[in-house]
């Protein structure tokens, strides 16, 4: 069972969302809140293993509000749920450690699906947020932003956890010692302003895969 909590300041949202959910016998909504003050209030007590966030909140900003939930709440995984693509948001929220980035537009099915997909700790974003955050981190890279900071070795490395490899796997290629892997991988998510490897390797693999395509 997957444990849900919503929060979006519009309450027939909410609803709609909950009973599209609820539907689903794998999932629970636990609670709900239609500001950033009460889900900081609540989700803590409750702790579900995701909450399903809209950006823009009245007292606040979603992707704020994500990055201050999984300081509080550790294994809590967040989903944005938003009208808008904002390049830059997208860009922020996964950042911010959001599993997920998805626009409300979304077919039924497929946002059930995500919730499972980030309540469960994967990292995924719909066609149309892949399509904006790649265009905000190529423009990143031609104006010299955090990709393009990396050394060779750093790249490299980049590439490796994009591939999904162990730090001893990565050791292995490299031709170093997995402590080393280790410092090396802590020393890159700082440099790219990242919490999680799997941050990493969701923009690597996306950025990749935009150049591969043309």
């Amino acid at each position: 069972m997957i444990r849900v909590f919503l929060v979006d300041d519009h309450e027939v949202v909410r609803r709609g969302v909950a009973h599209l959910l609820e539907a689903d016998a794998d999932l629970e909504v636990v609670g709900e809140a239609g500001t950033a003050a009460q889900a900081l209030a609540r989700i803590p007590a409750l702790r579900p293993d995701i909450a399903v966030l809209d950006v823009r909140l009245p007292d606040g900003n979603g992707v704020e509000l994500c990055r201050d939930l999984r300081s509080r709440v550790p294994g809590l995984n967040c989903l944005m749920l938003t009208s808008f693509t904002d390049e830059q948001a997208m860009l922020d929220a996964i950042l911010a450690g959001a599993g997920g980035y998805v626009i409300k537009d979304i077919d039924g099915l497929r946002l059930v699906s995500a919730v499972h997909d980030v309540g469960s700790g994967l990292s995924l974003l719909d066609n149309r947020a892949a399509a904006a955050l790649m265009a905000k981190l190529r423009a990143d890279v031609a104006a010299d932003g955090p990709l393009a900071t990396l050394s060779d070795r750093e790249r490299e490395l980049l590439g490796f956890i994009s591939d999904g490899l162990t730090n001893r796997q990565i050791a292995v290629r490299m031709n170093l010692a997995e402590k080393t892997v280790k410092n090396y991988v802590s020393r890159l998510l700082t440099k790219l302003g990242m919490q999680r490897r799997t941050q990493a390797a969701v923009l690597a693999t996306r950025l990749r895969g935009q150049r591969s395509g043309g």
